[in-house]
């Protein structure tokens, strides 16, 4: 037990607990699987925002096409998938049974050798992880050894995300085109749209980001995470005292763009299709506001950033379907304006003074040499003021 409580000290894990318990056992009660796969649509967001809380929050690098690595995670499984939904059986009203039907449309006659090892899933696995991670390695080799940074870099990836966009339209009969990959119904042959098969994917999704919120937050406590958030604020002294700061750069950018691609595998197996509009620079500026509304400072703010977002989308377009951008523009406004730390710094700038305000009241209010140790017990775990919010990870 009191290792335990070591751990949960060390790292900081009491408000990863409650999303835990928020997440796998509060909203799969109160929720029906309608709504839930909602959740769970919107929580494959939420690793491109952990991701964004590493290169962003801690590395001091905005990212506006983090769009473009979902997109490729997404792509990878989408593929696997199409092929699975086009054998030569349920395909044989083609021109040529067994390939994926946009690619019949389009007149092609045989499959690409690139889809060749899609039709594995070990392979698309491995590519779900890898293709996005290669590329964000080009991408920032290239500019980070050259100490290229700031706004040069975010209007950079940027372009990436309208090339990529441009080209998946462009190449309809290799791509979908325009209307991407649909009609994604099975893995090996099990049915991917059963309320039991959801139930199994939503779960799948918060063990999968929960893992990935552990993996960030070991690297944050750790060296790796102490010269990231050097090099954010002092750049030239880390780089006088003998490290390279790109290379600590481009291995974060790289683990921002793994996470991102899983998001985008778990998004085309809970929704069952993908398209060029989860690619370009709109949806890759909309997962920056969601790490800016949880806090880009806080792993787990992070995640209640992208669940609000979405929400509220989902709750303003169903209410309010002619005002709804409207609304969500203001929502954006309002939250940065008013909280320009998001909810990790509403909870310590609000939170934290009320509930020390409250242990310090209980503590006067007990008789003499009565015992305080419960009532100055802080069940909210803290970080060091020095390197994180208070209170979050």
């Amino acid at each position: 037990m009191n290792i335990i409580k070591e751990l949960i000290k060390r790292y900081q894990l009491a408000s990863l607990l409650v999303l835990t318990l928020l997440l796998a056992v509060v909203l799969p009660l109160t929720l029906d699987i309608f709504r839930l796969n909602l959740i769970g649509k919107y929580l494959t967001y939420a690793f491109v925002a952990v991701g964004l809380v590493m290169v962003w929050g801690y590395g001091g690098v905005l990212s506006l096409g983090q769009g473009v690595f979902f997109g490729l995670g997404g792509y990878a499984m989408a593929m696997f998938l199409k092929l699975e939904a086009s054998d030569p059986v349920t395909t044989a009203i083609q021109s040529t049974p067994g390939i994926p039907d946009f690619m019949d449309w389009n007149q092609l006659t045989a499959l690409p050798a690139f889809w060749l090892p899609f039709k594995s899933l070990p392979l698309t696995l491995i590519a779900v992880v890898a293709v996005p991670t290669l590329l964000a390695w080009i991408v920032s080799f290239a500019m980070f050894k050259r100490r290229v940074g700031g706004v040069y870099f975010a209007i950079i990836t940027q372009a990436v995300a309208l090339i990529l966009t441009v080209l998946i339209i462009g190449q309809q009969g290799y791509t979908g085109g325009v209307n991407g990959m649909t009609d994604l119904k099975t893995l090996l042959g099990w049915d991917t749209r059963t309320d039991s098969a959801k139930y199994i994917l939503y779960y799948l999704c918060v063990a999968l980001l929960i893992a990935s919120i552990l993996l960030c937050r070991w690297i944050q406590t750790g060296k790796a995470g102490t010269l990231l958030l050097a090099m954010r604020d002092k750049e030239d002294r880390v780089r006088f005292s003998g490290y390279d700061v790109a290379d600590f750069r481009i291995f974060t950018f790289c683990l921002a763009a793994a996470l991102s691609g899983i998001g985008g595998a778990l998004f085309s197996l809970q929704v069952g299709f993908m398209s060029p509009s989860f690619v370009g620079i709109v949806p890759s500026v909309e997962m920056v506001i969601f790490a800016a509304v949880g806090g880009r400072m806080s792993l787990v703010g992070a995640v209640y950033g992208t669940l609000l977002v979405n929400a509220g989308k989902t709750f303003f377009s169903e209410s309010f379907p002619d005002l709804w951008l409207f609304l969500m523009a203001g929502l954006f406004i309002g939250v940065t304006m008013a909280f320009p730390m998001g909810l990790a710094g509403l909870w310590e700038s609000h939170v934290m003074p009320w509930w020390k305000r409250r242990q310090t009241a209980r503590v006067a209010s007990l008789p003499a040499g009565a015992s305080i140790e419960t009532a100055t017990s802080n069940p909210v775990a803290s970080v060091d003021s020095g390197r994180a919010i208070p209170g979050s990870i």
